[in-house]
């Protein structure tokens, strides 16, 4: 049985070059890894977060399901980019009752869109650090309009979305469950895709900081675009390793060390801002996720620029994996860009 027929959810991950989709069972020795799938999907489909192509990315969704032989209907998704808004304020400690209004009337500032056109949610942290009589507050606010596109899209793939999370919170959920994570030590969680960065630094599983970033590996493919005049596909493919007579891999090995290298600077400036907020606490571990951890020399550079033990997630040591169905070679492979997918499917219809 998995989970119970009503709260079971299939966690569906949307990127903008693959989408992932796993599903979890739960027996007496623990969460068992039942199914995971991944599809690349075309250029262009979704674009800074937004779909382009409605019914192109639906038929890839049904096309997925079907290959991966999954027959529940209920799916967590998630979102992220410009416009999913998170930020951690502090706020006079006052009643329960009084709460919302008040998170409404200091989140508006924050928020660089009207407020009506935003759904907002948040949770309470704790008393804040830094100010005697205040709390923390983890506001997160999304447009309206997005969250109202991803459903049509689910409707669409002939799915029913329960739970619309964000990639940040759905990476964090598959981390807190990582048996070997040291979850005391202050960690920087780092998601690296093809359109966006996400960070969270984290304490004690609480987040402290959430930063989102427009930094990929599309700008790799983009630079071999544009330097060598090839196609998309193309330039994926000299990204991915085949051989091509005319470009040499040292010229694809300096594209990406540049770039990586303005990744580090964007993620040292987060940094250093959480470290100079918190009376310079310091960075412990980073855990690295994403396409990006397989851009080479990057891991290398961020060691070179944050004292911090830096490790890559693999989100399946903390289920039962059957070797067979699931070998050594797809967890190497697969670990880094799972996590998102994995988070959403321990997710329950009833969560907040």
């Amino acid at each position: 049985m998995i989970f119970g027929k009503k709260d079971h959810l299939v966690g569906l991950d949307i990127g903008s070059s693959f989408i992932k989709v796993a599903e979890l069972k739960v027996t007496g020795k623990g969460i068992v890894l039942h199914k995971f799938g991944m599809a690349r999907i075309a250029p262009g489909t979704i674009v800074e977060g937004r779909i382009a192509d409605m019914n192109g990315l639906a038929s890839d969704i049904r096309t997925l399901f079907k290959s991966q032989k999954i027959r529940e209907k209920n799916v967590a998704i998630s979102t992220g980019g410009h416009s999913v808004v998170i930020k951690t304020i502090n706020i006079s400690t006052r009643p329960d009752k009084q709460l919302h209004d008040t998170i409404y009337s200091e989140a508006e500032q924050y928020i660089p869109y009207d407020i009506d056109d935003v759904n907002i949610d948040y949770q309470i942290l704790g008393e804040s650090e830094f100010s005697h009589g205040h709390m923390s507050v983890l506001v997160v606010a999304v447009k309206k309009d997005l969250v109202a596109e991803y459903i049509d899209l689910i409707h669409l793939a002939g799915l029913y979305p329960k739970i619309i999370d964000v990639d940040t919170f759905a990476l964090q959920n598959a981390h807190d469950i990582l048996p070997s994570e040291n979850h005391e030590k202050i960690t920087l969680l780092i998601d690296i895709g093809a359109s966006k960065t996400s960070l969270n630094i984290l304490k004690e599983k609480a987040s402290l900081m959430m930063r989102d970033t427009v930094s990929g590996t599309n700008q790799i493919v983009e630079e071999i675009v544009h330097q060598f005049d090839v196609t998309v596909d193309e330039a994926e493919q000299i990204l991915n390793g085949q051989a091509n007579d005319v470009i040499s891999q040292d010229s694809i090995q300096e594209i990406c060390r540049n770039i990586s290298l303005s990744w580090c600077s964007e993620i040292c400036e987060v940094v250093n801002t959480y470290q100079t907020s918190s009376n310079y606490e310091k960075i412990e571990k980073i855990v690295l996720s994403g396409g990006g951890v397989f851009i080479k020399g990057f891991k290398d550079s961020l060691l070179s620029e944050i004292d911090a033990d830096i490790s890559i997630i693999n989100p399946f040591e903390a289920l039962i994996v059957n070797e067979k169905k699931f070998p050594d070679s797809f967890i190497t492979k697969t670990g880094p860009l799972a996590p998102i997918a994995i988070g959403l499917a321990l997710r329950r219809v009833d969560d907040k």
